[in-house]
């Protein structure tokens, strides 16, 4: 950029370790594990999260915490105020064809565990991180919006709209699925859209959810229905854009009696339901995620399809991994920051992530088979699937991250 920067100063002095720009989820999680290590953080935002309050309705954004997730949160001392908070574990998961009935059945009881996963307000996770963050020492700049990046070949320089400068040994890029960050670093992405929304929404249902998560394939995408700590589900319903539109301008008894439909009444009638929200469902993956010294994660570097889960959980895996890198590299007195470091990071969670984001994009296809004989063989398979208890552990430890 100008010589018009002026550096922000730091409170020790010298670089900052790590800037992370980007106060979302994985970003947030980054900047606290990162501190907690001892590194020197900065973390960079337009603007911070609500305050969050158990007065306040469950919000519409969920996710999905599985068992890696939890752990990470474990070890920074956040778990336990997030799941006493308002926190919905769930011990299975039932997949089920609409086209041919074929079930799969996961249950925690046969991996030795006593939950799958945690159904969680995003926003509860944000504004619980970001609490956590004066303690932990992470300088948080906000506002602040970067317009410029230089790197150097020991340092990179952000540029501020304000005009301010902020420079540190590593930038971390977690500033969402159109990362201007990523797009300043020269970095392109690759995928497709889907042609999709998903359909968000709580609603009352007339049986229990019994701390299940509930999933039907339909010809038009899947439909989920995730247990919440007050009784409700949280409802994610993929559907092509134009058939999105018309669910969501239904009137409410309309929606109820088309929801029902998709869910096959599994959980009864529908009740009171709340607003409903959509979002478009794209593919997204980074072709790198390095460059120079600015590294990638969360929706930064993939965003994929919800039908999985998996979304919040590769990115907080990213988090993980990018914090044993640096920790193994300061350890053995390396700078944290350079280009062989940081490439092992990038070439593992990229390989990792892509695996992921491919095999999710490659069971949405299966399911949108129409033809009878493919509708058949793949009944067979889900069945035949559903009966291989050590196949079916597999799966589950590798949603469970390990």
């Amino acid at each position: 950029m100008t010589t018009s920067w002026h550096e922000i100063p730091r409170r020790r002095g010298g670089l900052l370790d790590v800037a992370v720009v980007g106060g979302g989820m994985a970003g947030a999680t980054a900047a606290l594990a990162l501190a907690r290590d001892g590194f020197d953080v900065a973390l960079v935002d337009t603007r911070p999260p609500a305050s969050w309050s158990a007065a306040d309705d469950i919000d519409l954004r969920v996710v999905g915490l599985a068992p890696s997730s939890i752990r990470l949160l474990e070890a920074m001392g956040v778990w336990s105020r997030i799941r006493d908070a308002r926190a919905s574990a769930y011990e299975r998961m039932v997949v089920w064809d609409a086209e041919n009935g074929a079930t799969i059945h996961f249950d925690a009881a046969d991996e030795g565990r006593d939950v799958l996963g945690y159904i969680v307000e995003n926003h509860l996770v944000q504004a619980t991180l970001w609490q956590a963050l004066d303690a932990a020492g992470v300088r948080r700049v906000v506002p602040g919006e970067v317009v410029g990046c230089e790197t150097h070949d020991d340092h990179a320089r952000l540029a501020l709209a304000d005009g301010q400068a902020l420079s540190a040994r590593l930038v971390v890029a977690a500033d969402g699925v159109d990362s201007p960050l990523r797009a300043l670093a020269g970095i392109g992405t690759h995928g497709r859209d889907y042609g999709q929304r998903g359909v968000v929404a709580h609603v009352e249902t007339t049986l229990p959810h019994r701390r299940t998560a509930w999933q039907r394939f339909l010809p038009t995408g899947p439909l989920a229905l995730l247990p919440l700590s007050d009784g409700r589900c949280s409802i994610v319903w993929s559907l092509p854009d134009a058939e999105a539109e018309r669910i969501l301008a239904l009137d409410d008894d309309a929606f109820r009696d088309a929801l029902g439909v998709a869910s096959d009444f599994r959980l009864g009638p529908i009740g009171a339901v709340t607003r409903r929200v959509s979002f478009p469902l794209r593919l997204k993956l980074a072709d790198r995620y390095q460059s120079g010294r600015i590294v990638l994660l969360g929706d930064a570097a993939h965003t994929v399809h919800p039908l999985a889960g998996q979304g919040v959980n590769l990115g907080l895996r990213d988090v993980a991994e990018l914090r044993d890198t640096l920790v193994a590299a300061r350890e053995a007195g390396r700078d944290i920051a350079a280009p062989h470091v940081l490439r092992r990071y990038a070439r593992r969670r990229r390989s990792a992530d892509g695996l992921d984001a491919w095999s999710f994009d490659a069971l949405g296809r299966v399911y949108a088979w129409q033809a009878p004989p493919l509708v058949a063989v793949r009944g067979l398979g889900i069945r035949l699937l559903d009966g291989l208890a050590p196949l079916k552990r597999q799966l589950m430890r590798h949603a469970a991250g390990g």
